[in-house]
């Protein structure tokens, strides 16, 4: 590990986003590329955060001010728009049809991005089936729907069944957010209920080392 980058994980890690961006400049001043600013600095700090906030200290503003001066970064790193390198598998997200709220969603976002997924945004109030048409045409290895009101529930209990008549049958399923941490896995018809982002981070890690979601 770059010993500069140590900077880049301290302000990443406070949220403090100037701090970040100008570790990060310096950084590439010095010559280090943006794989490895990435890897030695966004995946470091994430995953010191990941450690940090298990369910009992889960701290939603510090989670928010981490990823906001993530994005930044990533920002500066890919000024055109894009984003860090994929080495993972490519997971589709959205809110459901009738949901408008997106923060989980986002915050999931910025996790899997800085681990290495390469993450498809079908944004908020999502139709199911613009949902799997997202899923197939991108190949997906996971689908993640957040659900913070009851009524999506319906939805979600549909999806394995239209991914199985697309046959998508090895892609994950995952739900989280407020109404659907209330429920089983197996009452909603998926394989893993998240409690935080980086809940479901680990899930599809743990297919990742096992070769289940490559």
């Amino acid at each position: 590990m770059h010993p500069s980058t140590t900077n880049l994980v301290d302000a990443l890690l406070e949220g403090d986003q100037s701090r970040a961006v100008s570790e990060t400049r310096q950084l590439r001043k010095e010559g280090l590329p943006i794989e490895r600013i990435v890897t030695e600095g966004i995946e470091v700090a994430m995953n010191r955060l990941d450690d940090k906030c298990t369910v009992e200290q889960f701290n939603l503003l510090e989670i928010m001010l981490v990823g906001r001066a993530t994005m930044a970064v990533i920002r500066e790193l890919y000024p055109s728009g894009g984003s860090p390198p994929a080495t993972k598998g490519i997971v589709v997200l959205c809110s459901l049809e009738g949901d408008i709220h997106d923060l989980g969603k986002g915050i999931l976002e910025i996790v899997l991005m800085a681990k290495g997924y390469r993450v498809s945004d079908c944004g908020k109030d999502c139709a199911v089936d613009r949902l799997i048409d997202r899923a197939e045409t991108d190949k997906a290895t996971a689908i993640c729907v957040s659900g913070l009101i009851t009524s999506v529930i319906p939805q979600v209990k549909r999806i394995r069944d239209l991914c199985g008549r697309r046959g998508l049958t090895g892609v994950k399923l995952l739900a989280g957010g407020a109404a659907l941490k209330q429920a089983s896995a197996q009452s909603l018809n998926v394989d893993f209920v998240a409690e935080t982002a980086f809940d479901g981070a680990r899930f599809l890690d743990r297919f990742e080392k096992e070769g289940v979601a490559s």
